[in-house]
């Protein structure tokens, strides 16, 4: 079937598609002139959406904000918030409403339950699209009940959300008060052990004594090195004085008693030569000259014995002063290393007291924190235009439903009309003839009045299986 064809099949139907139109549309008046009145009360509520908390001033993340709004719109319509508008309206407590639950329910359930499910059904709940306001609204027949139930939904939600908030944060609060006093008790056992090691061992500051044994222990090194350079001189020394070659020893030949002494010696010795070319040697005073040179020889040789052995005490003087010094390293740096093993396991105890003092001051900040929100009444959601109790109806809306019930009564005067069409297929037009014959149509006749008798005539002479079921 082609449009021209349809707009035959509606031609000739015209009446069914007139009449279902009528009836559907006078059908929809009478029934919304007697529908009863119904109001609509809304209260707007201003959610924060981008999630500052007024106490902290935290900012949920961008990517949670849809979220938010859905979470918010359930809290809304949940049976929670139901109930305490029940409550807070004290609607369970009229007998016109307990004795319609007991007609209702023949007495089984809560009324309270009841009510609640029967104020969720007529609660709408309405966001913005380009904004984070959330209109409540809620219909009923009583204009001032209607703008009761919204703004008492509004109030109800603005406490869940708080207490919905606060009471994680009460149970934080508790659970880090606990918390705190098991940290409070390891830093005062660590400070305990700390004081009890310093005590033990004699320390007040370690680092200040293990700078001043350490510059010790550098100078005793310092000396050490000294040391052993004057022994291994002296000992040099010692021996070239105990040699053969003892009159080339610096420290005999640079004597000043045995200079003079050889000065006296060389002097007698000429005398004695002197004396021995004039007078014998059994003359007396070729004796007494003898006898001198022999004298200052023997005190000469007692002399260079004598600075020998100052030599070889002075390098036995500087040998035990070398071990003294190196026991004196010894100990000292034995003394370093206990200090470094006291200071290292001290400072594995002062760890121990910071890291327990940063996680008591951690915990406690937190606790205050938490506390401080826990007691807190602040909400980001704020009732921006609360409900009025409506004065004109919100429905039924006979205009609308006129409107609307012309077009429903179009649609289906339409299908009325071409299900009456498809009943009883009549051949209306040359189109027809060629569907049904299934051959080429060669011409038309244009019939004139008189003729439609005999166009009917031909429709009810044709056989019957040329027509369309």
């Amino acid at each position: 079937m082609n449009f021209s064809q349809f707009l035959l099949v509606l031609r000739a139907r015209k009446t069914i598609l007139i009449a279902t139109m009528l009836v559907t549309v006078l059908g929809t008046v009478v029934v919304s002139l007697l529908l009863p009145k119904t109001y609509k009360a809304t209260s707007s509520l201003l959610l924060n959406y981008k999630g500052v908390d007024p106490l902290t001033g935290l900012t949920l993340p961008g990517q949670l904000l849809p979220g938010y709004m859905a979470t918010q719109i359930d809290i809304i319509s949940s049976k929670n918030v139901a109930l305490r508008v029940v409550d807070q309206l004290k609607l369970a407590e009229s007998a016109a409403v307990q004795a319609q639950f007991a007609e209702a329910t023949d007495g089984r359930g809560n009324v309270r339950d009841w009510l609640a499910e029967l104020l969720l059904k007529k609660l709408e709940i309405v966001p913005s699209r380009e904004s984070s306001v959330v209109n409540l609204s809620f219909n009923g027949s009583d204009p001032q009940f209607v703008a009761a139930i919204a703004n008492a939904f509004a109030e109800e939600y603005q406490r869940v959300s708080i207490q919905l908030k606060v009471e994680p944060l009460k149970k934080a609060s508790a659970y880090f008060n606990e918390q705190t006093k098991l940290l409070r008790d390891n830093v005062e056992a660590a400070q305990s052990r700390l004081s009890k090691y310093q005590q033990e061992h004699g320390i007040v500051a370690v680092d200040n004594r293990l700078d001043v044994e350490t510059t010790r222990l550098n100078d005793l090194s310092v000396q050490l090195v000294a040391a052993q350079g004057q022994a291994m001189e002296a000992h040099s020394r010692q021996s070239m004085a105990k040699g053969q070659r003892s009159s080339e020893s610096p420290d005999v030949a640079t004597n000043p008693l045995i200079q003079n002494l050889k000065i006296s010696l060389g002097t007698a010795e000429s005398k004695l030569a002197e004396v021995g070319q004039r007078l014998g040697r059994n003359h007396p005073q070729y004796l007494s000259a003898q006898a001198e040179v022999d004298k200052l020889r023997s005190e000469l040789r007692e002399q260079m014995q004598v600075t020998s052995n100052s030599v070889g005490n002075n390098a036995q003087i500087l040998s035990e002063r070398e071990g003294s010094i190196r026991a004196a390293l010894a100990a000292q740096k034995a003394k370093v290393l206990e200090l470094n093993r006291t200071r290292d396991e001290m400072n594995v105890l002062v760890k121990d007291v910071e890291s327990a003092q940063r996680a008591f001051d951690t915990a406690s900040q937190r606790f205050s924190q938490t506390k401080i929100e826990g007691q807190s009444d602040q909400s980001d959601i704020s009732v921006l235009n609360p409900a009025v109790a409506p004065i004109e109806p919100a429905g039924p809306r006979v205009l609308l439903n006129t409107a609307l019930a012309i077009v429903i009564g179009g649609l289906l005067g339409l299908g009325f009309s071409v299900l009456a069409e498809m009943l009883d297929r009549r051949v209306r037009s040359e189109g027809d003839l060629g569907e049904v014959l299934g051959i080429p149509v060669l011409g038309t006749v244009d019939w004139k009045e008189q003729a439609r008798p005999r166009y009917r005539l031909i429709n009810s002479i044709l056989p019957r299986q040329l027509r369309l079921n």
